[in-house]
């Protein structure tokens, strides 16, 4: 449905032209915003309509007005609201008008559709009428109030006088901060704070995809990262062990426990040790190993062998061998003293 007004609108536009000097009404369509194409030379004229907290452009051929810190026009059957005089322009739907803009009497409009003649000048427009008993309904008592009770009109945002014609910011981001930095009203009635509210909300993707652009070509090159498949992790090359790191090189080529925590996405299984390593290990233990056997003397058993082990082999046969004949001349001494007792 909002496509079709819009396309009505285009279509109402190039079929009805409207002459002024002072300002040239276009219309184009914008997403998220409308461009109703009000192209003003420089900041307008405001005038307060009395009685009300509103202001209109009386030297404008628009219906221009100035309303709770926000332009509001009317045009073609439809309301547009803009925080800068120039636009961009904002569709407001019929429901969501505020109520003292929809009470502005009918002759502060400079440029009034035709439905409006035979109307009370002094009297808002019969919105009922033009829209609906629909609308009506949904927006009833929007013609009664108490004209001593009408607020207070906001200040006008007199720093947009100095940007006008190639001056005037186009970007809507840059209309924000120039008025967040030049202009401290904020709307109080409901339904304006609602639509002041949305523009923001509106504004935000704009301006977080700048700040964020780094962010987001982190996260981009991260997404890389994560769909390319992960190359598996090769094992380096056994090294040959010198005779002096031997001990520390087996230390650190033996496995971890389970219980060790491991990084994730690493192999838990170690590299099987080559055959010709552990035969480099083997031969370099093999002449440790003997020259400990070597320089170690081994324990002979028992008391004999201590005397065996104090004494030369040659030594002992000697004096065996002088025992013995010590014993037989003894023996042959003792067989002569007989032979001369017999004899005797």
């Amino acid at each position: 449905m909002l496509k079709l007004r819009y396309g009505l609108i285009v279509l109402g536009m190039l079929l009805c032209s409207v002459a002024s000097a002072a300002v040239q009404v276009s219309i184009g369509i914008g997403l998220p915003h409308v461009s109703i194409g009000i192209n003003l030379p420089a900041y307008p004229e405001l005038v307060a309509v009395p009685g009300y907290p509103v202001y209109y452009a009386p030297r404008l051929e628009a219906n221009f007005f100035f309303y709770d810190g926000m332009y509001w026009v009317y045009q073609d059957d439809n309301w547009y609201e803009s925080s800068w005089y120039n636009g961009p322009w904002w569709f407001v739907d019929p429901e969501a008008v505020p109520l003292f803009v929809l009470r502005i009497p009918v002759r502060y409009y400079r440029h009034p559709p035709a439905y409006f003649r035979g109307w009370r000048s002094d009297a808002p427009p019969r919105w009922g009428d033009h829209w609906g008993r629909d609308w009506e309904q949904r927006r009833s008592g929007w013609d009664r109030w108490s004209r001593g009770a009408a607020p207070a009109p906001a200040p006008l945002p007199a720093y947009q006088r100095q940007y006008s014609g190639d001056r005037y910011p186009r970007q809507v981001e840059q209309q924000h901060e120039l008025q967040k930095q030049n202009y401290r009203y904020q709307p109080r009635d409901p339904i304006v704070r609602q639509h002041y509210q949305e523009q923001a909300v509106q504004r935000a993707p704009a301006q977080q995809e700048k700040q964020l652009a780094p962010e987001e070509r982190g996260s981009r090159q991260q997404d890389i990262q994560r769909s390319t498949p992960r190359q598996p992790d090769v094992p380096a090359a056994p090294r040959s062990q010198s005779p002096q790191r031997g001990g520390e090189d087996v230390q650190r080529s033996t496995p971890a426990s389970p219980q060790q925590g491991r990084p994730e996405g690493q192999d838990h299984r170690q590299p099987p040790q080559p055959r010709l390593e552990q035969r480099e290990q083997a031969v370099q233990r093999a002449p440790a190993q003997q020259d400990i056997q070597r320089s170690t003397p081994r324990q002979p058993d028992g008391p004999a062998a201590q005397r065996e082990q104090q004494m030369p082999k040659s030594q002992g046969r000697e004096e065996r061998q002088q025992d013995k004949d010590a014993t037989h001349e003894q023996k042959r001494g003792q067989g002569q003293e007989r032979g001369r007792d017999r004899n005797e």
